[in-house]
């Protein structure tokens, strides 16, 4: 299974970007995953520009998670107009790809000390992030899938956030989610938010890829077949 990644285009900031790294892909991706801030600060209307350059371009099962720049106010607006993308907001999803059966949950994650401005907007913002990883644990608990993936926006490990400020760290992921890596080890983990990171690392056995845009510089390819630990690159 050949999937296809990435996040943190941040509409309209890196968009040609985006738009080039598509035009670019010279494999046919089996699912495209994308890990939230698919646009800047909740400008919903460029969600139309990243739908329509996906479009025609890619055939597969689109499945997306939203990331902090995807307000909460504007992720139903999002759901009901862009159908053909899966989004997945503390929920799961079973599919078909190929003669694989895949299993997602996909979630904006936690962070293991929320910023400021989360503290002040948005109320028991830390029973919040207890939620999302609860759900987390149970969804891929109880999925009988030959592949799981755990698609989430912030870093689940502070391993693939090497490269930025580490005074940060906290505030960008959570190292508490190893412990479901470790746990119920799905196959792999995708995240973004870190545009200064790692872009992989191994929690155990389970591979956790970093597919931020502006730090892979293109759309991340994986080909399940070759994911063993150590290995550095996919495709």
């Amino acid at each position: 299974m050949l999937i296809a990644a990435t996040s943190d285009v941040l509409s309209p900031r890196f968009f040609q970007q985006f738009v080039t790294s598509l035009e670019k892909l010279q494999q046919k991706p089996d699912l495209f995953l994308m890990a939230g801030d698919m646009i800047y600060r909740g400008a919903i209307e460029e969600y139309e520009k990243i739908y329509n350059a996906l479009f025609g371009k890619v055939e597969c099962p689109l499945v997306a998670c939203f990331g902090n720049n995807e307000f909460q106010q504007v992720r139903e607006d999002i759901r009901q107009k862009y159908r053909k993308i899966i989004f997945l907001d503390d929920q799961s999803i079973l599919l078909k790809v190929g003669k694989t059966s895949v299993g997602i949950f996909g979630s904006t994650g936690s962070l293991d000390t929320p910023t400021p401005w989360q503290k002040q907007n948005i109320p028991n913002v830390e029973r919040l992030f207890q939620m999302r990883y609860n759900l987390a644990a149970k969804h891929l608990s109880r999925m009988m899938v030959d592949f799981k993936i755990l698609l989430l926006h912030y870093a689940p490990t502070y391993k693939t956030l090497e490269g930025e400020n580490p005074r940060f760290f906290s505030s960008m992921g959570s190292k508490v989610w190893e412990n479901i890596l470790i746990e119920q080890k799905p196959n792999l983990v995708i995240h973004g938010h870190s545009l200064r990171g790692t872009r992989l690392a191994w929690i155990d056995t389970v591979p956790v890829v970093n597919v931020a845009l502006p730090l892979n510089q293109g759309i991340v390819l994986i080909n399940t077949e070759q994911l063993k630990p150590g290995l550095q690159k996919f495709v």
